[in-house]
């Protein structure tokens, strides 16, 4: 089996799972979470805890065990804490502004970028070259981050575009005559 699968999920006192015959739900302070279950994984509550079981021996079902607990694991994490993405504009004049589901990104383009975000994301800019992208959902939130970093990716040349705060960006040297 899985070794991901194998481990049980702890769900804190705050969250509420629900099992449904083809879903499972998961309710916390921040929202609610739903996700199709699939028939190669049985999934039992057990007290506090959400434990996966493959349902047969096949690689698929081993597969999808490991799959469905990191993909539950994150959904109790979202509700109760939610995600959170910061990216860093680097240019002379690149800036970004949020106005309420939009956000609006001066990139250095002859217009200004605008991107609607996604039910359950929102963002936010502390200052005009930091956005915060934040949400309950993972995937959502690291699709937003991906989609606003694809409009103007960090050149190797002098590091400029969005990038992400952790990323290392390796410059290359120029060319020498």
């Amino acid at each position: 089996m899985s070794r991901v699968g194998k481990l049980p999920i702890t769900v804190p006192a705050k969250v509420e799972v629900t099992l449904a015959a083809n879903e499972i739900t998961i309710k916390g302070p921040l929202g609610t979470l739903k996700q199709a279950t699939s028939s190669d994984v049985v999934i039992k509550k057990d007290g506090d805890k959400i434990v996966l079981e493959a349902a047969s021996s096949s690689q698929q079902s081993n597969a999808m065990s490991g799959t469905m607990r990191a993909l539950l694991a994150n959904m109790v994490i979202g509700v109760e804490k939610g995600f959170e993405k910061k990216l860093m504009l680097v240019g002379v004049g690149y800036k970004a502004a949020a106005a309420g589901t939009k956000l609006n990104l001066t990139l250095g383009f002859s217009h200004p970028v605008i991107h609607a975000m996604p039910e359950g994301v929102k963002c936010e800019t502390p200052v005009p070259t930091e956005i915060l992208i934040k949400g309950i959902d993972k995937q959502k939130v690291g699709q937003v981050a991906a989609i606003v970093r694809s409009y103007r990716p960090p050149e190797p040349y002098k590091g400029k575009g969005v990038r992400y705060a952790d990323e290392k960006i390796t410059l290359k040297e120029t060319k020498k005559k």
